[in-house]
């Protein structure tokens, strides 16, 4: 992602301390400092996580007679009155999403969540708690030839309260990735719009998103570039990272970075050069381009070095093309995706990180994203 400049992310700390005249004064009634939750603790945190996000997953779901809703847990989580209205919100969006994809031609037949608890914290009668969301979305085969399944990885935060009798309140839970929501997650309000600089730079031409579109066939062998091989290195380090190279998931982004090192397996050749300069795209074992890691950057790399041309239409990307995300429309891309498979009836389908995702069909992100500005490349 990285819009515009590509910054490490910067880090603060706050260190607070209570004294008494020259010594530190404690409370015997002080809270206990925090320790690490027992097996017991956080496998019941892992359900309470699991049935709200399990929830979200089944509002997706075509229902049918004698459905078994495999994803959810028995456990009922108990909610905060504010996170109870928070979900009955993000179900009701996913179900208008629903609506919106079988308008597209899209639904699901059935999905599996799983969560694992990262790391779970308990200070007191309060915990924070941080888990890894696997979930499997299954495509129903209306054209007959989409991918089986579509998957995505997404790590959240919960803070929850402990109640009498044992029992814990869940009072949030919070998406900590930074790329588009899952297509199980509600959509937030756009938060730290950036203003456009005034500079000029070679943006591109946005893409239509009008389905179905005119076809554009590629020739995918026999020139300069093998997107077989861009397809199948997104697809296998789609969520395990390839240790080759570093990650940035902590600083804004890991998705141009991402689409950055397929295309270098499937040919890009490096252009040396210094690392602010976008018209340069490289990386070495040290550091590298900002337009291998910047979204922006990247497509100004693109388009000036003439690597690759704007489709008209997003629906037009095929095998090893690029579709960049602009979610709220303030000049700067926010996004980089590509394709690594196309149904026979036109509908690309996405792998990408920052969420860790693959093959999510190009419908379910426009019917998140109704209204965003999106840029489709030929490369």
């Amino acid at each position: 992602m990285i819009p515009k400049r590509f910054r490490p992310a910067a880090i603060a700390a706050l260190t607070v301390v209570v004294a008494s005249g020259s010594m530190l004064a404690y409370s015997a009634t002080a809270v206990p400092g925090p320790r690490e939750a027992d097996r017991a603790t956080a496998d019941n945190f892992a359900r309470i996580a699991s049935d709200v996000l399990s929830q979200r997953t089944q509002a997706l779901v075509e229902d049918h007679a004698g459905h078994r809703n495999s994803g959810q847990t028995a456990t009922k989580a108990r909610l905060s009155a504010k996170l109870k209205s928070d979900q009955d919100a993000a179900l009701a969006s996913l179900r208008s999403r629903k609506t919106r994809l079988a308008e597209l031609g899209e639904a699901y037949t059935d999905a599996k969540t799983r969560v694992v608890v990262d790391k779970a914290t308990v200070t007191g009668g309060k915990a924070v708690v941080q888990v890894t969301e696997q979930t499997t979305l299954t495509y129903k085969k209306l054209r007959g030839d989409e991918p089986d399944t579509t998957d995505i990885g997404t790590k959240y935060q919960l803070t929850l309260t402990s109640k009498p009798g044992g029992a814990w309140e869940l009072n949030s839970i919070s998406s900590q990735d930074k790329g588009p929501v899952a297509v199980n997650e509600p959509v937030a309000a756009p938060v730290n719009v950036v203003k456009d600089d005034g500079n000029q730079y070679p943006d591109g031409t946005p893409a239509s998103t009008k389905y179905p579109a005119t076809p554009k066939p590629k020739a995918k062998t026999g020139g300069a570039y093998d997107y077989a091989a861009m397809a199948k290195y997104a697809e296998k380090y789609w969520s395990s990272y390839n240790p080759a190279y570093r990650k940035f998931s902590g600083a804004g982004g890991d998705c141009t970075n991402f689409i950055s090192q397929a295309l270098n397996a499937g040919g890009w050749k490096a252009v040396p050069g210094s690392t602010t300069d976008y018209r340069n795209w490289w990386y070495d074992g040290a550091k590298q381009s900002d337009s291998w890691v910047g979204a922006n950057e990247w497509a100004w790399f693109t388009l000036s070095n003439q690597r690759a041309a704007n489709l008209a239409n997003v629906y037009q990307a095929d095998i090893g093309d690029i579709v960049q995300v602009d979610f709220n429309k303030d000049g700067s891309k926010d996004h980089s995706m590509m394709v690594t498979y196309r149904s026979s009836a036109g509908m690309p389908y996405l792998t990408y990180h920052s969420t860790n995702t693959y093959r999510k069909s190009l419908a379910s992100i426009i019917a998140s994203y109704p209204n965003a500005t999106y840029y489709a490349y030929r490369t």
